[in-house]
């Protein structure tokens, strides 16, 4: 197969530097033979200096910002190779490595990486150029690394060219998870997606939404920063404004851009919570400039340095207000410290890290912590060269220790296992000495199924590549005087929890919600948020719930409505109220004097049917129809006053239907037989003979009442089938129900009392012709009457019961029933009781005779004048003998008679002396 070849050169910017690099091993900051070697890149400085002249040329430069923690990482990864050459775990295979300082920055990484690509037993660090590599055999056949996530993208996608292994302690970017563009990326630690959504439940829990976030503005930054303002939008978190800084510090605008970042956050005094997306040499700057200004906030670390050691000390940092952070879950520590230890007694011809901690080690152990941290940090490896020679080597081993960070070193330690896990699995029946037993991408099939055991519990990469284990959730605390960074809880990445082992710790986190930071004040249960005209979410009015609304919680977007119509909320409530339901009840004072009404009314109906009953046989008695039909009129009534119960009480689906049918068919009866009445009074002092023949075919009382009160029975038997009455429930008044009678059909309703208006508009047309009965028997004036109560209480019935509502609606009704009965009632019995019992001397026969034949011959008078005067028009010769005759004659057939005493005549014949008197007695005896 054709192929190319590269030469990896060494690009030289001096020959009197020892950390110059002379040739292609020079290359490499740390290095072991072994049968299988392992490559290692980390950002052990934090810049690399770029020189002011120009033109610039393709030199590798030195770096400056020797970087302990970084260092600590790479000695961590040294001490796990020893650890597993020292063990049984690969059986007599050996590991090697090559360790490789990328200084924060891309290129000098891809040109470590492009060495990790050149062929094995290459003299010439050649890289071939193929269009398969499945049987090339590279310079190494694993990475641990990079420090960065930036760095580490970069890295991956060449070495994705071989698919060689990668696995980083320490870059965590969500978008390192693509399988797709990172095939051949691990991680022993959790993505950012777990971090961020861990970030902003502890902003939500705090009650902090008003925020400012400030990242370096790289990839590992952006990233950060778009997967944190996903998860703050979930969580209703806003982020007031976001800062960001040169991912270097060689950048000349850095610090520009820190005074910038300060000058926001010192303006924006709503926002008191910042998080903080940066490398640790970014965050020392910041947080410099911050005490400078006398900022006081709470600070939100990413893992980056959360656990910084070296910031923790920086002088007067309790100022800087609050830090808590998230960070990798750490283990047990001892045996690195051990290591560490006994680090001074290894050589370090092979480890020029170690070399260039010793020399800073001499230059600035006599400063104190703090000042001894910004001496190591800030000497570049030429300063470096120059001032060491007149200094005497020291070595102080209590700074490693106290510069731990134990989550990246047992990150970087499981990374080494994981790989040395799938070399194992590969060397079963392989032997591996020989470095082309097996190529990368079939060890990287085997890694993608390693289980490491880590505290007793297996664990292993998910198809992303990550190994999802917990956060400790760490606090910054003052402690004798010390900041020291103690460990407040374990965020459970599996379940979004955070889980505390104690009470006190709990505490801690409870005392972090007294901080405010909100861009609204925080609305209480009862109101709800009303956005303003600022684009964020959280900025906000608070306003009173409105009416059968509530909120029951505090910064509720909106207002639970009360979900029941039996249930209302009065403005700014916390809860819903059951509605008190009314109804016209029994110990309603209205209703008891309602009651009262009705009861007399039974009272008065009982008391005429006792006056009645002794009076039976007397005039007026029998002149009122005789026993029987008053006690169906007064029953009926009875029926009627009974009808008002069913309106009172809490109505019910019997009440409902009983009342207005009850109601209906008693009223029918009682206007039916009055109407029989009057037709009996019309026929019996009626003088017109067709009259007369009319009412005596039109007068047949029992099949009309049966006729009269069955088509009323019929109508309300159609009613409660078809359309039935039911019980409602009337929300119309905001804080309680009414209960009532929902009448099922008002069409049904309005025929029932149209049919019950028609009959007595019939029954007072025939009284109205009737009135001028006899003086002391005038009951059809008396029955007028009483229609024109019904007609008149009926009329006024219609407007009020249209417009009244409530509990006192039933009440309208039964005022009118109770109006139209009384009236019907009074007038027709009440005469009649005044004359039975005042007037006893008028209820004898002869009393009556009297006034009926008296009346009888004023009627029969009357009568014959009209007809005389109906002859006199007619014929012009009756005119004449008419006015011959004298006055006290009468002419008869063309002949003046004169009228002897006792005669009655009657169109124009003379009737038979006491004719008026025979008259009388039949009308008598007719009524």
């Amino acid at each position: 197969m054709a192929f190319v070849t590269f030469l990896i050169p060494c690009f030289v910017i001096g020959t009197d530097i020892a950390f110059s690099c002379q040739n292609t091993d020079d290359f490499v900051d740390a290095s072991s033979p072994g049968d299988i070697v392992i490559g290692g890149l980390f950002a052990v400085h934090s810049e690399m200096l770029h020189p002011e002249e120009l033109p610039i040329k393709p030199v590798i430069q030195n770096c400056a910002g020797f970087e302990i923690q970084i260092f600590l990482q790479t000695l961590a990864m040294i001490h796990a190779i020893e650890m597993i050459n020292n063990s049984t775990l690969l059986s007599g295979v050996t590991l090697g490595y090559e360790i490789y300082d990328t200084c924060a920055e891309v290129t000098k990484a891809m040109a470590s990486a492009l060495r990790f690509l050149s062929k094995f037993n290459s003299s010439e660090d050649v890289v071939e150029f193929k269009c398969n590599y499945s049987d090339y055999v590279p310079r190494i056949k694993a990475v641990t690394g990079a420090s960065y996530s930036e760095v580490s993208m970069a890295v991956s996608r060449l070495l994705a060219l071989q698919l060689i292994p990668q696995v980083s302690p320490a870059s965590s970017a969500e978008i390192l998870s693509d399988k797709i563009r990172f095939p051949s990326f691990f991680r022993t630690i959790p993505s950012d997606f777990h971090q961020t959504r861990a970030m902003a439940h502890l902003i939500c829990e705090s009650g902090w939404n008003w925020i400012g976030v400030i990242a370096t503005d790289d990839d590992n930054g952006r990233f950060a920063l778009e997967s944190f303002g996903v998860q703050a939008m979930a969580n209703n978190v806003c982020i007031a404004f976001k800062e960001m800084l040169p991912a270097y510090l060689s950048d000349n605008t850095f610090h520009t851009k820190v005074d910038h970042a300060i000058e926001k956050i010192v303006k924006e005094t709503r926002v008191n919570v910042i998080v903080v997306f940066m490398r640790q040499f970014h965050v020392l700057k910041l947080f410099k400039k911050a005490i400078e200004r006398n900022v006081n906030k709470i600070w939100i670390a990413s893992d980056n340095w959360s656990a910084a050691v070296k910031i923790s000390k920086i002088p007067n940092i309790r100022q800087l207000g609050t830090i808590v952070g998230f960070g990798f879950k750490s283990g047990d520590m001892s045996t690195f410290q051990d290591f560490l230890r006994n680090l001074h007694e290894k050589p370090t011809d092979n480890n020029k890290f170690l070399r260039e901690y010793i020399m800073l080690l001499s230059v600035c152990a006599h400063l104190e912590y703090h000042d001894f941290q910004t001496c190591i940090s800030n000497q570049s490896q030429d300063d470096l060269l120059q001032n060491v020679e007149n200094e005497h080597q020291i070595w102080r081993d209590d700074f490693l220790n106290a510069n731990i960070e134990p989550g990246f070193i047992h990150s970087t330690i499981l990374a080494v296992y994981a790989i040395a896990h799938a070399i194992k699995g590969q060397c079963k029946d392989r032997n591996c000495k020989d470095p082309s037993a097996f190529t990368p991408w079939e060890l990287l099939e085997e890694l993608k199924k390693v289980t490491v055991i880590d505290d007793d519990k297996e664990i292993k990469f998910d198809s992303n590549g990550d190994m999802s284990t917990s956060y400790d959730v760490l606090l910054w605390k003052e402690i004798d005087g010390h900041m020291e960074i103690t460990t407040m809880a374990e965020y459970d990445t599996e379940k979004g929890d955070f889980i505390f082992e104690d009470e006190e710790k709990k505490k801690d986190f409870m005392d972090l919600k007294k901080v405010q930071s909100t861009c609204s004040q925080h609305c209480r249960p009862g109101q709800m948020k009303k956005v303003t005209e600022s684009p964020h979410t959280c900025c906000y009015e608070c306003v009173y719930c409105p009416e059968n609304h509530y909120s029951n919680q505090t910064d509720m977007d909106y207002c639970y409505r009360c979900n029941n119509k039996t249930y209302w909320a009065p403005v700014n409530s916390t809860t819903c109220y059951r509605k008190t339901i009314h109804f016209l009840a029994w110990t309603d004072w209205f209703a008891i004097f309602l009651l009262l009404l009705s009861t007399f009314g039974v009272v008065l109906i009982l008391s005429i049917s006792v006056i009645f009953t002794k009076n039976l046989n007397t005039p007026v008695v029998k002149a009122s129809g005789g026993l029987t039909v008053c006690y169906i009129i007064l029953f009926s009534h009875f029926l009627i006053f009974l009808s008002t119960i069913f309106f009172i009480d809490e109505p019910t689906e019997f009440k409902c239907k009983a009342r207005q049918a009850l109601f209906g068919i008693s009223f029918t009866l009682c206007i039916s037989c009055i109407l029989i009445k009057s037709l009996k009074i019309l026929l019996a002092f009626s003088f017109d003979p067709k009259l007369q023949n009319f009412l005596k075919c039109v007068y047949k009382p029992i099949p009309t009442v049966v006729t009269c009160t069955g088509i009323q029975v019929i109508i309300c038997t159609f009613w409660l089938i078809f359309r039935t009455p039911f019980v409602k429930q009337n929300f119309s008044i905001p804080r309680a129900i009414i209960l009532e009678c929902h009448e099922g059909s008002i069409v049904a309703f309005g025929i029932m009392l149209g049919y019950i208006a028609a009959l007595a508009f019939i029954c007072f047309i025939f009284a109205f012709k009737g009135r001028k009965l006899p003086e002391n028997y005038n009951e059809a004036k008396f029955i007028t009457f009483g229609m024109l109560i019904y007609f008149i209480a009926w009329i006024v019935f219609i407007p009020v019961y249209a417009t009244t509502f409530g509990k006192y609606l039933p009440a309208v009704e039964i005022i009118v029933v109770l109006i139209s009965n009384y009236g019907i009632l009074c007038c027709t019995f009440l005469p009649k009781c005044y004359i039975i019992i005042y007037k006893q001397e008028t209820n004898t026969k002869s009393a009556f005779l009297k006034m009926v034949y008296t009346y009888s011959s004023k009627s029969a008078g009357s009568v014959a004048v009209s007809q005389i005067s109906l002859d006199s028009k007619s014929s012009s010769s009756r005119a004449t003998i008419s006015d011959s005759c004298k006055s006290e004659k009468i002419p008869v057939n063309g002949n003046c008679h004169s009228q002897a005493p006792g005669q009655t005549l009657i169109k124009g014949k003379v009737l038979p002396k006491n004719t008026a008197r025979t008259m009388a007695r039949k009308r008598l005896s007719s009524i």
